[in-house]
């Protein structure tokens, strides 16, 4: 086991250890780097992770992160607030963005249907989406889901509960590969995806 010359840096190592992706050896660079940068710098760091935590609130149109009541994107009259596409989260928003081929809004529903995960329906945002679109002013809906078992589950979940509303349900067409990510999807492949987005019903037909 490590040993530290010091209780301080220890328990930063620990601290930043539980980030995802890092390991003890790197969380030990990330705290030595700190120890060698400026203090003022540091605290920089240090006051703009706490405000984000404590300032930062969740949309309540889309749950997309915000600074205000109302994200950016649903604030904006120039996006077509007809058309909502569907993502698992945050990640999602900011990759469809960067392919600058989508002008519609958003839902996050912060996560995805997953058993194995003990994740089900009601830990989702789901019923927000349900009540945009019963306010009768959405004409499409797209599912932007991972191309995974969980997210095709949630999307079947997802159908199932829209089927009684007029509009018209879409998934991204399969540029993105099965079993991938949409945050891991080059620009390209997923603005042609949105692009070339088809029927749900038609993807059923073919299962």
């Amino acid at each position: 086991m490590q040993s530290y010359p010091s209780k301080l840096l220890e328990h930063a190592v620990n601290e930043l250890a539980r980030l995802p992706g890092i390991g003890r050896k790197t969380a030990l660079r990330m705290a030595l780097h700190l120890l060698k940068r400026n203090p003022a710098e540091v605290e920089s760091l240090g006051t703009a992770i706490i405000k984000m935590r404590n300032d930062l609130i969740y949309c309540r149109e889309c749950r997309n992160i915000s600074d205000q009541d109302l994200c950016t994107i649903c604030e904006s009259p120039k996006r077509d607030h007809s058309l909502i596409c569907v993502v698992e989260d945050i990640r999602d928003v900011m990759a469809i963005e960067n392919t600058g081929q989508f002008s519609g809004v958003y839902h996050v529903l912060g996560g995805i249907i997953s058993p194995m995960e003990g994740i089900g329906p009601q830990d989702l945002h789901i019923e927000g989406l349900i009540q945009r679109v019963a306010s009768g002013n959405i004409g499409e809906i797209i599912l932007a889901l991972p191309t995974t078992i969980e997210g095709d589950t949630t999307n079947f979940y997802l159908f199932r509960k829209l089927a009684e509303f007029n509009l018209r349900l879409t998934t991204i067409a399969r540029g993105v590969s099965i079993g991938d990510e949409l945050e891991h999807t080059d620009e390209v492949t997923l603005g042609r995806s949105i692009l070339n987005r088809t029927p749900y019903e038609s993807g059923l037909a073919r299962k």
